[in-house]
């Protein structure tokens, strides 16, 4: 029969720190967000110390040393290649593979009940063997369950890291579905939950057993899809990809304030150019971009939140002409004032190619393909080794992100690979 495996990396941050630093293992290991601010991932063992998820580093560094906690600065680079390398592998066991997140996927598998669960075993040992990362499976009939199915692997050690739904007995599936929250399931908004609990649906197995008819009447047809899911009746079908795509945002905080036109201006330029890479990945364009810049909320002596609104002359992807428009920001930001955070939202995108203009308004920077070329050397060089005007800063800005415990990327840069010694 045709199932669906979901694959989820076990904290996937700092798993992808363990796979080239092996004395992580066994120790407690959190990952910041952005300028080292608040743990976005942690490990079990950091989790067994309490720590929250969004818990600031500053207020965990002073016990960080009694407890042994080891703190990471976000590797994007080495999480994006090691997420690249398990989807790779995990499209050798399916022909059908749906990239679901950076760290989880969900593929399209077929067989007899053992058949798949030996398949999930196969899957986990040849991602750990060959990623270095460990990962839960869970296999069902349909997307909902297989969600389901990898929350169990993941926390009852009696699974050991795969669950196949129709291997599990009946009582057992209702017991541990009785035993979570309607807030688990996937799909179930958190505002959802007292809705539902009017109704006497508080658990999964509660949910499982409603009408989806008056699911649907009181809610909505995802809700009901969702009841549809948990008992069985495939209702999400698997995306070739998943773009997005109402919206593009490309934005980040400063580790440094800024101040100055000049300053918010590179980095409306850097912004644009990052932006233009992102709509030629998925090939789009867009036809409106708004610029923003903020201060800090905990900083209430000088509040400011800017924003512009810029149509574009044309869908475009080409960095000349997103820069030209996001320069209208700077010279509404008030001088001294220290914001903290500014980005690019461009929206209204389309396929590219999907419109030509007419040969009077045609961009010339279009058919020069500068946005490519500046990607091509950005990725060979590294960034900052190119840019549009101020965004050609070699060795990045005063006030680029800040990342003090930045490990290695070991995979993607000659100058920090892994160096192996003959013992």
């Amino acid at each position: 029969m045709q199932a669906i495996a979901h694959v989820d990396v076990n904290s996937f941050y700092a798993s992808a720190e363990r796979a080239f630093d092996p004395s992580l293992e066994g120790k407690p290991v959190i990952v910041l967000s952005n300028n080292d601010g608040c743990a976005v991932t942690r490990s079990a063992e950091a989790k067994a110390l309490g720590i929250a998820m969004g818990e600031p580093w500053f207020k965990l560094a002073p016990r960080a040393k009694e407890w042994g906690l080891i703190a990471k600065s976000s590797n994007y680079e080495l999480y994006g290649d090691v997420s690249a390398r398990v989807m790779e592998l995990l499209g050798r066991f399916s022909h059908e593979i749906e990239i679901y997140s950076i760290d989880e996927a969900f593929c399209t598998v077929k067989g007899t009940g053992p058949e798949l669960l030996q398949l999930g075993r196969a899957m986990k040992d040849a991602v750990r063997r060959n990623c270095g990362v460990p990962v839960c499976v869970g296999i069902a009939s349909t997307k909902t369950l297989a969600k389901l199915c990898n929350k169990w692997a993941k926390n009852n050690p009696a699974f050991n890291g795969v669950c196949h739904w129709d291997s599990v007995p009946l009582a057992q599936r209702e017991h541990l579905m009785a035993g979570l929250s309607v807030i688990e399931i996937w799909g179930v908004a958190t505002r959802l939950t007292k809705r539902l609990a009017a109704l006497g649906i508080r658990t999964i197995l509660d949910l499982s057993r409603a009408n989806p008819v008056i699911i649907r009447d009181r809610f909505s047809v995802v809700m009901m899809r969702t009841v549809l899911e948990l008992q069985g009746k495939p209702c999400i079908p698997m995306e070739e990809e998943r773009i997005g795509r109402d919206q593009l945002i490309f934005s980040r905080s400063f580790s440094t304030p800024i101040t100055t036109h000049a300053d918010m201006r590179q980095v409306m330029s850097l912004y644009a150019q990052q932006a233009s890479a992102r709509l030629g990945k998925h090939n789009l364009q867009a036809k409106l971009l708004t610029a923003f810049a903020a201060t800090s909320y905990y900083n209430p002596g000088d509040t400011s939140y800017l924003s512009v609104c810029v149509p574009l002359p044309m869908p475009t992807a080409d960095p000349v002409l997103l820069a030209r428009a996001a320069y209208a920001l700077p010279p509404r930001i008030v001088e001294g004032v220290k914001y903290v955070r500014a980005g690019i939202m461009v929206t209204d995108l389309r396929p590219t190619g999907n419109q030509s203009p007419l040969e009077l308004f045609e961009n010339p920077h279009e058919e020069l393909h500068i946005g490519q070329l500046l990607e091509d050397v950005s990725k060979k060089y590294g960034r900052g080794s190119i840019g549009l005007g101020p965004a050609g800063v070699k060795g990045g800005p005063d006030w680029s992100m800040k990342r003090e415990m930045l490990s290695p990327r070991y995979t993607t840069h000659w100058e920090e690979l892994p160096i192996a010694k003959a013992s």
